[in-house]
């Protein structure tokens, strides 16, 4: 779909702006989350918040979509990006999906693209495909499979950064669920793939495999690795009805609990529509997730910024964590860098809030060059801009301890 981008006016108060970005800017450097020597513990959660050894556990992260089939120098750059910026935890998803590689099974996306990973030139990866020969879904261990996988667990956890990794994508830029539905012949994109056995039954064996195997880089099984934060069950599964996500994403996590007890488990989904984290009174998931885009979602930055305590305070009436897991606004918008710090503020300073995640954090290619990003413009980048010097200072500041942060606001406060 294309998106004409235009320059909204949304009357926020110059002085106020200039004084939160210039109070984002001002803050010290602090170790952050991401430093801490207890790497060895599994991220849990109490109430609202997350926790590390119990202690607060305040995610200020980012996400990137290549880190399973870029080149090992492209995910170990983005990494290092990540702890430039002071993230804590790095979010991805798990692909690509195929067809079969002899064809009978057409692959629906351009798997043979050329070009740059972040463009979605996977360059021969792929770690779920049809094998014709068994007549059913089979899971590529290999080098341009799951040891990418491997690769990247074992990277991030030499930086002591926590990995939220989602089992599956729902959409068909590498495959996902799509390509998952399409094995069977189906065109049904929104219930297909949620409401059929064939397709449960390939989702629960993928499952399976990737919590019981064994990472050959660091000696750990899957379920028994803390670089991982958290399964995710699909990244935005949007299947319909709604009756029918809950129920799958009530049985599927269940299913990853009954494997895995050790990590924490959330759906993934947007939740951003009415009615508002449906999923969160589900008992088997650990903590709520939510995905804004303000153009996308018609809303001004301020309107956005006040659907911020919003969903916070849900996570308080369910007792669990909430996490605001992606969000991103195009550069543009003459007001991106002030969009940003407003609502990296609001976050902060909600003590029901449990973090952030932004939408994403590429780094060079091998090319040498950062990604062209000429559609969304949401790219976020170690390039020492604005953008990238508010959201360095607000991993620092969410370091700090609470009643810093209280002392500082308190300072700050807008009559």
């Amino acid at each position: 779909m294309m998106i004409e981008w235009r320059r909204a006016k949304y009357g926020l108060r110059r002085a106020w702006l200039c004084a939160l970005v210039f109070a984002l800017l001002s803050v010290p450097a602090v170790v952050s989350a991401a430093d801490d020597p207890s790497a060895t513990s599994f991220i849990k959660t109490s109430g609202t918040h997350f926790t590390l050894d119990g202690r607060p556990f305040f995610v200020t992260g980012v996400n990137n979509h290549y880190l399973t089939y870029g080149s090992q120098d492209e995910v170990t750059r983005v990494l290092d990006d990540a702890v430039a910026m002071g993230a804590n935890v790095v979010r991805t998803f798990l692909q690509p999906v195929i067809g079969s590689l002899d064809g009978s099974k057409p692959t629906i996306w351009d798997w043979r693209l050329e070009g740059e990973a972040s463009n979605l030139a996977v360059k021969g990866t792929y770690l779920l495909h049809w094998d014709p020969s068994q007549n059913r879904m089979a899971i590529n261990d290999g080098a341009n499979g799951m040891q990418k996988v491997d690769f990247l667990i074992a990277e991030a956890g030499k930086r002591r950064l926590r990995l939220i990794i989602a089992v599956l994508d729902f959409w068909a830029y590498t495959g996902g669920a799509q390509q998952m539905r399409a094995w069977y012949g189906s065109q049904d994109e929104s219930t297909f793939f949620f409401d059929d056995p064939r397709t449960k039954r390939d989702y629960r064996a993928w499952v399976r495999h990737l919590v019981q195997r064994v990472n050959p880089l660091t000696g750990l099984a899957y379920r028994d690795d803390p670089t991982i934060m958290a399964w995710e069950l699909m990244n935005e599964g949007n299947a319909q009805p709604e009756a029918l996500r809950l129920a799958w994403t009530g049985e599927m996590s269940a299913y990853v609990k009954s494997l895995d007890s050790n990590h924490l488990v959330s759906s993934g989904h947007a939740n951003i529509l009415d009615p508002k984290l449906a999923d969160l009174t589900i008992p088997t998931l650990d903590f709520g997730t939510w995905h804004g885009y303000p153009l996308y979602n018609k809303l001004t930055v301020q309107q956005f910024n006040d659907m911020i305590p919003e969903f916070c305070q849900l996570a308080a009436r369910a007792k669990k964590p909430v996490l605001l897991e992606e969000f991103g606004h195009a550069r543009s918008n003459q007001n991106v860098a002030a969009a940003y710090a407003m609502w990296l503020d609001t976050l902060t300073r909600d003590r029901n809030c449990a973090g952030w995640m932004v939408w994403r954090l590429v780094s060079r290619q091998d090319s040498g060059r950062y990604p062209v990003d000429e559609y969304d413009q949401f790219d976020i980048r170690n390039d020492g801009s604005a953008i990238w010097n508010i959201l360095k200072a607000a991993t620092a500041r969410a370091a700090q301890p609470r009643e810093t942060r209280r002392a500082s606001e308190t300072i700050r406060e807008v009559p």
